[in-house]
This record gives structure tokens, C-alpha cells and sequence, in this order.
């Protein structure tokens, strides 16, 4: 079993910055990319950052310049700077991760995902 937990999701004001976490445990093998995605009400949940094992790193154009993703592989963890936060960037944000966990059946890849936490940005 894979688990990814998130933390530091809150309250902040117009133009404040926060840091959320993700640390993924369990069974795992290697991971080829992490990432943060987020949904909103009424929206669709929509890729915000995700960084590759290599460091490559892609940003959704709406963040670009203000978020910044990072990842500590030997800790299997992810984190997302986000600076000069905008009411329209309160959503549930969700850390989600591509790895590969060894089964009986060898080798498998997987996609797992976080249980959310909450970011809202005020005005």
C-alpha cells in the first residue's frame, strides 16, 4: 500500500504565501513524477505544477511565476511554494503521484492520489 499525505493548507489573505507538503510512505519502488493539482466548485480538478524524478519541472500557465514545486527524492516528499496567492487560487489542492510499487506480479506502475487539503485565499 501507498500513501500520500498532505499538510499546510489554510487561510491566508490576498498576496500571502503559503507552503503545502506531500510525503509519500508505503511500498514504494521509485517514483517517476509528483505533483500538485487542485479543484475548485463547480470546476474541474486542473494540473497546477508536477516535477519529474529528473527535476523537470511544468507549471500551469495560471501560476507560472508565483508557485514553485520542489522534491526531496531521498524522502519520497513534494512541496509547493505559493507566493502572491489570489482569491481565484482557492480551491482543495491534491498531491498526486506516479510510482512504482513491486507486487507479486513484479514491477507495477500506479497512480495515487492525496486526500486534499484546503487553500483559500481571501480578499
Amino acid at each position: 500500500q501507498v500513501q500520500l499525505v498532505e499538510s499546510g493548507g489554510g487561510l491566508v489573505q490576498n498576496g500571502g504565501s503559503l507552503r503545502l507538503s506531500c510525503a509519500a510512505s508505503g511500498n514504494i519502488f521509485s517514483i517517476t513524477d509528483m505533483g500538485w493539482y487542485r479543484q475548485a466548485p463547480g470546476n474541474q480538478r486542473e494540473l497546477v505544477a508536477s516535477i519529474t524524478s529528473g527535476g523537470s519541472t511544468n507549471y500551469a500557465d495560471s501560476v507560472k511565476g508565483r508557485f514553485a514545486i520542489s522534491s526531496d527524492n531521498a524522502k519520497n516528499t513534494v512541496a509547493l511554494q505559493m507566493n502572491s496567492l489570489k482569491p481565484e487560487d482557492t480551491a482543495v489542492y491534491y498531491c498526486n503521484g506516479h510510482l512504482s510499487t513491486l507486487t507479486p506480479w513484479g514491477l507495477r506502475g500506479f497512480e495515487y492520489w492525496g486526500q486534499g487539503t484546503q487553500v483559500t485565499v481571501s480578499s
